[in-house]
Parts: structure tokens; C-alpha cells; sequence
């Protein structure tokens, strides 16, 4: 089958991707927030041309995936694509996840993936770990203020909120190097607007305020860490630095200028860095 859902234990609809040959090594995408296994769509057919199965799957509250009321957390995000790999045996996956998506891979490799024979590599791409919020203990953090205001512009006009963030700081497309791409704006309002209000709203603790140290110490498997120095919505000194530092195995890579999401305006560069991981 080359997608379906995915019933998790209390009661989730989960929506998953899964295209090419079966016997294939896995790689397995994780969308950021707002966003939905779509947001990959580059990614899973440029591996897929190179021979790869290629996995992605809704996030509960996003996409396609039930827009549940409860559960909207780092653990459930992980234990239901540790929901997704099991239910299609998964092993060996290569697990690359994006803005939360990488808050939601390092929780799941370092909770469920890495005994079984799994995973045997993930990737942080700009990724939220291992804190966003400003704290005593994580002074490099963004106050909570900033935080608070994404849940107001949500709560306020959500249908707004997402258009001024894919056509602002989201691409860089407020940088005047960049060129607006009025369909990757469009595209990602899509995607937005699919998911549910609450998930959303409810997730923007999960990203912000989860302590993701203890996961990143506890992954052993190879890891890939990117992030572009002109990031405006994670500051990569408090995420990516901070990432290699702590995993046990990692390399570290910073892209002058990109952006947050550069997996989408810089794919060309971005996607033969990954093959070259994957490969590696």
C-alpha cells in the first residue's frame, strides 16, 4: 500500500506515506509545525529516484492525521511514529526530521528506535532540541514572551498568522537576497490550515518548552546536524551547536545564510548532503 492510517493506542488516526520497494532501506521524513508529511515532498521523490523506500507520515493534529484533543506532546509525537515504524517494520531507517520533526526523531531514536535494530542513522535539520525557551539552566533560550505572542497571532487570526510567517522569516522571503516564491507561500498555508487549531496551539509548548537533553545524550547512532546561520525562527547557536555537542556521535554543518527552511529553498543543495550521509 502506498499510504493509509494507522490506528495509535488511544484512539489516533495517524496518515502515513509509504512509497517504493519494500525491501529498500528506509528513510523516514518528520515535518516541522505547523506542517504535514507534504512539506517533503522534495525530499521523498529525489530519494526515491535514488532507489530508496521513503517514509513520511501526519503528525496527530496535522494534516491528515486526526486533529486530536489530547496528546498533543513530544512523547505522543514519538510514540506514534514509533507506532508508524513498527506497524510497517521498519529497520535500518535513516530518520530525518525537521524544526519539531527533529524534536520528535530524537525523542523517538533515543525512546523506541535504537534496540531493535531500527535506525541506523538520524539527521537534524534545523532542528528544535534541545530547548527553545529561555530558562536557568538554558540562558540561550528565547524568552517565554515570544512564545506567548505565537499563541495570541494563532488564537487571534491563525489563517493570517500562517501567511505572514511562510512569507516572512519562515523562507527568509523578508530578507531582500531572497526572492518570494508565491507558490512555496501558498503551499505551505496549505498544509497549515489542514491541521487542527488546537494541535497547533497546544504544540507550540511541545516545541518550545520540551528538555530534549537527556534524548540527544542517549542517541549513539551516526547523526547529521544542519542548520543555516540565518535562521529566525530557531537560533541555531541554542539548537544545532548545541545538538553536536551533546550527541555522541555527530556531524555538524551551518549554511551561511540560509534559512529555517531550507530544505525547501535550497533542496538543491541540501538533498546530495543527505544522499551523501545516508550513503556514507
Amino acid at each position: 500500500m502506498s499510504s493509509g492510517f494507522i490506528k495509535t493506542k488511544d484512539g489516533v488516526d495517524i496518515f502515513y506515506k509509504d512509497w517504493g520497494p519494500k525491501a529498500a532501506q528506509p528513510i523516514v521524513f518528520h515535518h516541522g509545525w505547523p506542517l504535514s508529511s507534504d512539506d517533503w515532498d522534495t525530499q521523498m521523490l529525489y530519494f526515491l529516484a535514488e532507489g530508496y523506500r521513503v517514509v513520511a507520515h501526519d503528525r496527530r493534529g496535522h494534516g491528515r492525521s486526526s486533529q486530536a484533543d489530547t496528546g498533543n506532546d513530544m512523547d505522543h509525537y514519538a510514540a506514534d511514529a514509533s507506532a508508524v515504524a513498527e506497524h510497517l517494520d521498519l529497520r535500518n531507517a535513516v530518520h530525518i526530521g525537521h524544526s519539531t520533526g527533529g524534536g520528535e526523531v530524537a525523542r523517538y531514536v533515543a525512546k523506541f528506535g535504537q534496540p531493535r535494530g531500527r535506525v541506523a542513522k538520524m539527521v537534524l535539520v534545523s532542528a528544535v532540541p534541545p530547548m527553545m525557551l529561555k530558562t536557568a539552566s538554558n540562558p540561550g533560550g528565547l524568552p517565554m514572551s515570544v512564545f506567548d505572542g505565537l499563541r495570541k497571532a494563532l488564537a487571534d487570526n491563525r489563517a493570517q498568522f500562517y501567511l505572514d510567517l511562510a512569507s516572512g522569516p519562515f523562507y527568509g522571503f523578508n530578507r531582500p537576497t531572497e526572492m518570494l516564491s508565491q507558490g512555496v507561500v501558498d503551499n505551505w498555508w496549505r498544509q497549515g490550515m489542514m491541521g487542527g487549531a488546537l494541535a497547533h496551539y497546544d504544540g507550540i509548548k511541545a516545541f518550545s518548552e520540551t528538555d530534549q537533553t537527556a534524548d540527544l545524550k542517549a542517541i549513539t547512532v551516526p547523526t547529521l546536524v544542519l542548520q543555516g546561520d540565518d535562521d529566525q525562527i530557531v537560533p541555531y547557536e541554542n539548537a544545532a551547536a548545541l545538538q553536536a555537542k551533546l550527541l555522541k556521535s555527530a556531524t555538524l554543518k551551518i549554511y551561511k545564510g540560509y534559512p529555517h527552511g531550507m530544505l525547501t529553498t535550497h533542496a538543491d543543495v541540501i538533498n546530495p548532503d543527505l544522499l551523501a550521509f545516508v550513503k556514507g
